[in-house]
């Protein structure tokens, strides 16, 4: 079950300036993490849902995505990023809407997310600038440990928000998957 969630607040940068050093020995800001990343991964419940989950009387878990956040993932798989999924949970729901969404990776089940991050980065010959990891919950910190960019969603813990490089102004399952695709996309000169 998730966490109480804070209210969503203005999208901010948190820690762009105490990320790990360049080789120059800058601090890389925001706009040049942006431009880094060919690979977005992005938890599902709370992030690609609103966290809520349903059921009914049988006991078959309904979610509800939204559409905005799948048009996004499309635009964004289309300028050549690729996306994945990156969940703690099996769920029908969710496999069936990686399928929709044809994403390039999805890794389920009770799992490590940094250790997720990390054998993405090794199977797909990636370094780790070049991976953004959106989340929403404590699990999701392994993650932004081993992420170039750490995105929180607007209404993720405390906790992870100031972990995050970025927050969003939208809500998980409300848009903030598509916010961070058209950050990514126009800061790679790649919106239009």
């Amino acid at each position: 079950m998730k966490s109480t969630k804070s209210s969503p607040t203005k999208a901010v940068a948190t820690r762009g300036e105490r990320g790990p050093s360049t080789r120059r020995g800058q601090r890389p800001r925001l706009q040049e993490r942006l431009k880094t990343i060919r690979c977005l991964l992005l938890d599902v419940d709370g992030v690609l849902t609103d966290g809520k989950l349903y059921f009914d009387a049988q006991g078959r878990e309904f979610k509800a995505f939204d559409a905005q956040d799948g048009h996004g993932i499309a635009l964004a798989r289309r300028a050549g990023l690729r996306v994945g999924l990156v969940t703690g949970r099996r769920t029908p729901a969710t496999r069936q809407r990686a399928k929709e969404l044809r994403v390039d990776i999805f890794v389920e089940g009770p799992i490590d997310k940094g250790r997720a991050v990390q054998q993405v980065i090794k199977r797909h010959r990636l370094h780790r600038e070049q991976i953004c990891f959106v989340g929403d919950d404590l699990q999701d910190l392994a993650a932004f440990e081993r992420a170039g960019l750490a995105v929180a969603v607007a209404n993720a813990v405390p906790e992870v928000k100031r972990a995050a490089h970025y927050v969003t102004k939208r809500a998980g399952g409300n848009g903030a998957v598509r916010e961070v695709v058209e950050l990514l996309l126009k800061a790679q000169g790649l919106w239009k």
